[in-house]
């Protein structure tokens, strides 16, 4: 997987992904918290802003999107993980190699 923080562009195995704003701001925050459980109200606060209203269900919402532009298999996710009844982890350990910031190499 490859990251643009720049041009908010994503790519997984060389192909494009196409994510909204709030699916790439979820990513990035999942993915600068590498193997760490956020949990809904951490999420909604980075995320979305704490004076902004929405359910917890939004963030399982995204993360249900998130994982279907990005998982080859996103009935069984290996980046994206669940942790039933505590949060989400984004799981850098699956990685074939080190994620990259492609918006430093322009």
């Amino acid at each position: 997987m490859k990251i643009d923080y720049t041009t908010y562009e994503v790519s997984v195995a060389g192909r494009p992904v196409k994510l909204t704003l709030k699916e790439f701001e979820l990513l990035r925050f999942l993915v600068q918290n590498p193997n760490r459980v956020l949990n809904r109200d951490q999420l909604l606060d980075r995320v979305w802003g704490g004076d902004t209203f929405v359910t917890p269900r939004t963030v399982d919402v995204h993360i249900r999107r998130l994982r279907k532009a990005i998982e080859q298999d996103d009935s069984n996710p290996k980046w994206i993980s669940t942790l039933r009844g505590v949060g989400y982890k984004f799981d850098e350990r699956t990685l074939e190699e080190p994620l990259r910031d492609e918006s430093h190499h322009r």
